[in-house]
């Protein structure tokens, strides 16, 4: 973890308000048992996914690889309650997750956090901060990491953001290391128990840009790390009596700076956002050299990988790196990226048809798609831009009002017109519950045609983009440019 950054994280107005009650309240459970209720955790995953569908244009899974005990799951963290939501929709068991205290006390989002098992933490800059003091903090971190402790022992899944907080750089921050921690200390009570050791699990995290509505997503899997049981044979029981126990300094330190390693590998691991955007075009325009144009968003990551890792330990690179710099900040400016190449040339056809299709596909969705789910999106989109939380806290409210809109809206709606579309003479409880799933199922129907033209559209402005582009003076520099780039692929 040389060189890391470790800076402690902007507090929010939300994080700086304490609901001690509410926190006493949550449910915890050091038996091994999930502390969230499993029916409930059903429903919350088909949310999310409507959540996931409506914000993501496209998303791409790899198989997560097979391990028998708990796993860690653990990302890099850019993208608010997205990255843990994707996360959880990678793979198919129940998780356990931890996350800020505030975020569990919320009116709304605690009330569905709480009921998913969710648990709190009181973090280091909070206590520093007078939020808490460290008595009270230390009672209810040690009570969250024993019950992530016993769920991992388990077999549960636990999901954990490392570096302890939400950042927008191109590169991990210092780990915090709770969650190696409760992973040692989960292995000691699986060991006690005759149960299969627990491990760490890398995951990448990928968005083509991460505060964009509609963007596309990638998730990755590195090899999971076992865990090792600490050598104390005195420390499961320990744990099973209810007290937290340290693991060995040398062993959480070890896992630590391995999980870092892994995960570094699957992230952009730039030095900045402009760099890292300068490989993604420099793996577009390899391709296109060789007739083999990227097709997915996969691609790219894979491709852009590729270049950093060719380029790592090579000097005389400033000669393709400089006018990739130059190339990919000229495309980002004009919000559009390696895509709009073709060839050694910028694309100069106008979608025309996309943007008929897309006009057709949102007109024919929007009178069921603007009374059912306008209201919303368009409040997400207001708070999301005038949020303290950061950037990153745009996508999660266009995400929230996905997610919740089935319960808060669909189905008020539905019910209602199912009251009045059905005459008193015929209404019975059957007739009135087919119909209100039907119109359920009518306004997601509609809603995702909406986004297929909203997706058609943008397809059309970006070939528009990029034949005005073509035509400027920044245009002619960016083709120069670009044949600067390819001259100089050789140095890879």
């Amino acid at each position: 973890m040389t060189g890391a950054p470790n800076i402690e994280p902007e507090l929010s107005s939300g994080a700086m308000k304490l609901r001690r009650k509410k926190l006493d309240r949550i449910p915890w459970d050091h038996t091994g048992k999930h502390p969230g209720n499993p029916l409930f955790w059903k429903a919350i995953v088909l949310m999310m996914g409507i959540g996931l569908r409506y914000i993501f244009r496209s998303r791409h899974y790899d198989k997560i690889p097979d391990f028998e005990g708990g796993r860690v799951l653990s990302a890099i963290h850019l993208n608010g309650l997205v990255d843990p939501t994707t996360m959880v929709h990678s793979q198919d068991r129940r998780v356990i997750s931890m996350g800020r205290h505030d975020l569990m006390t919320m009116p709304l989002i605690g009330w569905f956090s709480r009921r998913m098992g969710s648990q709190p933490v009181i973090r280091k800059s909070e206590i520093e901060k007078g939020v808490s003091d460290e008595e009270y903090a230390r009672k209810i971190n040690d009570r969250t990491l024993l019950t992530m402790t016993h769920c991992i022992a388990s077999g549960h899944n636990a999901l954990v953001m490392p570096e302890g907080k939400s950042h927008q750089d191109s590169r991990l921050h210092r780990f915090k290391t709770g969650p190696m921690r409760f992973a040692l200390n989960a292995a000691s009570i699986a060991q006690h128990r005759g149960l299969p050791l627990p491990a760490l699990q890398p995951i990448g995290l990928h968005f083509r840009c991460h505060h964009w509505f509609r963007t596309d997503a990638f998730v990755e899997f590195q090899n999971p790390i076992p865990v090792d049981a600490p050598e104390d044979p005195g420390a499961a029981e320990r744990l099973l009596s209810g007290a937290w126990e340290e693991p060995p300094s040398e062993q959480v330190f070890s896992l630590r700076d391995r999980l870092f390693s892994s995960l570094s590998e699957v992230t952009p691991d730039a030095p900045d956002w402009e760099t890292y955007r300068a490989w993604h075009l420099i793996g577009h325009i390899r391709s296109n050299s060789v007739n083999k144009p990227l097709q997915t968003f996969k691609d790219e990551v894979l491709a852009a990988r590729n270049v950093r890792d060719l380029l790592a330990g090579r000097g005389n690179t400033e000669d393709l790196l400089t006018p990739s710099i130059e190339a990919a900040k000229i495309l980002h400016d004009h919000d559009l990226d390696g895509r709009s190449i073709n060839g050694l040339k910028l694309r100069t056809d106008r979608r025309w048809t996309r943007a008929l299709a897309g006009v057709f596909l949102m007109a024919l969705a929007a009178p069921v798609t603007l009374p059912s789910t306008g209201a919303q999106a368009l409040l997400a989109w207001y708070m999301g831009d005038r949020t303290d939380e950061g950037i990153d806290a745009r996508t999660t409210y266009h995400f929230l009002a996905g997610m919740f809109s089935p319960i808060l809206f669909w189905i008020p709606i539905a019910i209602l017109a199912s009251v009045i579309l059905i005459p008193p003479s015929l209404a019975t409880s059957p007739a009135n519950l087919a119909l209100s799933a039907a119109i359920v199922f009518l306004i997601h129907a509609a809603n995702v045609t909406f986004l297929l033209g909203y997706d058609c559209w943008t397809d059309f402005s970006n070939s528009t983009k990029s034949a005005r582009l073509a035509t400027t003076k920044q245009g002619k520099r960016l083709i120069e440019l670009i044949d600067d780039v390819s001259t100089n692929l050789n140095l890879l």
